[in-house]
């Protein structure tokens, strides 16, 4: 039986939907669905979007999905990509209303405990980005030094290439308040995996939209496995240069 530590619930601004994307999360995400639940009140709300896992993660979900109005569950027929699936998810939250869209990842990276403070400052920003590397630190824990290594490259090489002033642009810990996501055309987007962070980000900017970064701490999971590619890393040096000349 899933034991759920209770917490002091935190006050939302709003209607918020967590966008929650998964392949083979079935080790992570009943224990995460359950203290989101928890630790906020009634106005948060929870989609899970499901590439067909093996592992049964669509399953457990769907259990939730049972016993709770707050937990919702997309799964699609096959895997799909990171970007697919959030702006699926983006479409579902302003269809639904919701005035807060958060993205967050299933395997514990993002740590529940540092939502209230994005929230926060989305009631003022148009969209706030949880940054490892803000004010030249690195909070980041149980990385490999090459995966930091390339992790901070790609950042600063984003921001030359881009001149976009965000000092983690691949940072999949956002808030978007929904005029921003309605001032962003979503049908434009086109990336996948990580250089999706960098997309959104750079679109947010040129928009003219408020962006405000809050530091986080990033721990890497404990179980499952990675989604990292080869590809995803060849497609974030390519698409900085397709936004550098996009109108």
């Amino acid at each position: 039986m899933l034991m759920i530590k209770e917490r002091k619930q935190s006050t939302l601004p709003g209607r918020v939907l967590v966008i929650i994307p998964t392949y083979n999360e079935a080790e992570n995400i009943e224990r995460l669905t359950g203290e989101l639940l928890g630790l906020f009140p009634d106005d948060l709300h929870l989609l899970v979007i499901d590439d067909s896992s093996p592992d049964g993660t669509a399953a457990l979900v769907q259990k939730w999905v049972e016993k709770s109005a707050r937990v919702h569950l997309i799964s699609r027929p096959r895997k799909s990509g990171l970007g697919t699936a959030y702006l699926k998810g983006f479409r579902y939250g302003l269809l639904h209303g919701y005035e807060f869209i958060v993205e967050m990842d299933a395997d514990y990276s993002h740590d529940p405990a540092a939502l209230p403070d994005l929230l926060d400052r989305c009631r003022e920003a148009d969209l706030v980005i949880g940054s490892r590397y803000m004010n030249n630190t690195v909070n980041v824990i149980n990385w490999p030094l090459s995966r930091l290594i390339l992790s901070k490259a790609a950042s600063l090489y984003t921001r030359i290439i881009t001149g976009m002033p965000v000092s983690d642009p691949t940072s999949g810990y956002k808030c978007f308040n929904r005029k921003a996501l309605q001032r962003i055309n979503l049908d434009a987007v086109r990336s996948q995996g990580y250089s999706f962070q960098i997309e959104m980000n750079y679109r947010a900017w040129k928009a003219g939209l408020g962006i405000v970064e809050v530091p986080i701490v990033f721990t890497d999971r404990t179980v499952g496995q990675s989604k990292m590619s080869r590809q995803n890393i060849l497609e974030a040096i390519w698409v900085v240069w397709r936004l550098k000349f996009t109108r």
